[in-house]
């Protein structure tokens, strides 16, 4: 059965601002087998230590994932200083994510094509992993709270309909905190952060303004992967999608993420697909700041990867700690 239904109209996300949804996480039980893979592949670490916790995917000149590489191959600059890297794992963290369909009306003749791709998507988790789905035109809608359960997440998947405008950052703000809530939870649990979502088309009717997510995003530690749906080959694309396509290029460039753009339903099984194979490919790499200042400043990032032309991608970079 899936989990209560729950939704947000425009003006319950002005409660949101004021107090953030709570997320009552869907865990296994402690008697469930399912639960023993999460308890033996999560390392942890000691709450308090600030350790900057990186997720690196690297390429090689053929764009092919490369996933052999060793602590030593890695160096990683904080505003042109190298870091020491006191964290490294290879074997695949487990993954918290937010998977986000958009069911505005203009989805009506394109959502049945992506459910099945988003359910092939579902179908790929593995059992420590945590998904929820949430969908949203007008108001935001979460289907299926935190599972590893496949089924439940398929029939969330299905539930979905088209109609309404599109809340895009209102969406993207909900997830962000969801994420945010189900990791806290967990906090001596290293835990991948992922936000999948599909649109196509700008966003309509948030209350919230773009700036205000994209540094919500930036101080999240989750990646977000975009799927722009454009309108079909021969088609003019209107002022609004170009700005929705630039927003979600950069959602996705700051948080090291990724961007995809189709103007085919039917590519989006694969896009899909190339969003679950990057997420298994990664490696985590963590490292304590040498800049001991408590200024909240921004603080970017380079990550590079020893070998002829492999390329490392993460995030941009985040905010350093406060002294309240």
């Amino acid at each position: 059965m899936i989990r209560s239904r729950r939704w947000l109209s425009l003006p319950a996300i002005i409660a949101v601002l004021a107090a953030p949804v709570a997320i009552m996480a869907a865990r296994p039980s402690p008697s469930d087998p399912r639960s023993a893979p999460a308890r033996q592949q999560s390392p942890s670490f000691r709450a308090g230590v600030e350790l900057v916790s990186l997720n690196v995917t690297v390429t090689d000149a053929a764009a092919r994932y490369v996933t052999t590489l060793e602590k030593d191959d890695f160096n990683v600059f904080e505003d042109g200083v190298k870091q020491d890297v006191t964290f490294f794992n290879k074997t695949n963290l487990p993954i918290a994510l937010s998977l986000m369909i958009d069911t505005s009306a203009s989805m009506d003749t394109k959502l049945q094509t992506a459910q099945e791709a988003a359910i092939g998507f579902v179908r790929r988790l593995r059992v420590q992993d945590a998904a929820e789905v949430i969908d949203f035109d007008s108001r935001v809608t979460i289907l299926a709270n935190f599972t590893n359960n496949a089924p439940e997440l398929e029939q969330a998947i299905r539930k979905t309909s088209a109609g309404g405008s599109t809340s895009l950052y209102n969406a993207i703000y909900i997830a962000l905190k969801d994420l945010k809530k189900l990791v806290a939870k967990n906090v001596e649990e290293i835990r991948r952060r992922a936000i999948v979502l599909l649109s196509d088309g700008e966003d309509t009717s948030s209350l919230l303004p773009f700036e205000e997510v994209l540094d919500l995003a930036k101080r999240s530690e989750t990646a977000i992967y975009a799927i722009g749906l454009r309108a079909g080959e021969g088609s003019p694309e209107s002022k609004g999608f170009k700005e929705a396509e630039f927003a979600l290029r950069q959602l996705a460039q700051e948080t090291g993420g990724r961007a995809f753009f189709t103007n085919q339903s039917l590519d989006l099984a694969k896009v899909y697909s190339q969003i679950s194979d990057e997420l298994s490919s990664q490696y985590t790499i963590g490292y304590t700041s040498r800049n001991p200042r408590r200024d909240g400043a921004w603080r970017r990032i380079v990550v590079r990867a020893n070998g002829q032309q492999l390329i490392a991608r993460t995030k941009q970079g985040y905010f350093g700690p406060t002294s309240h």
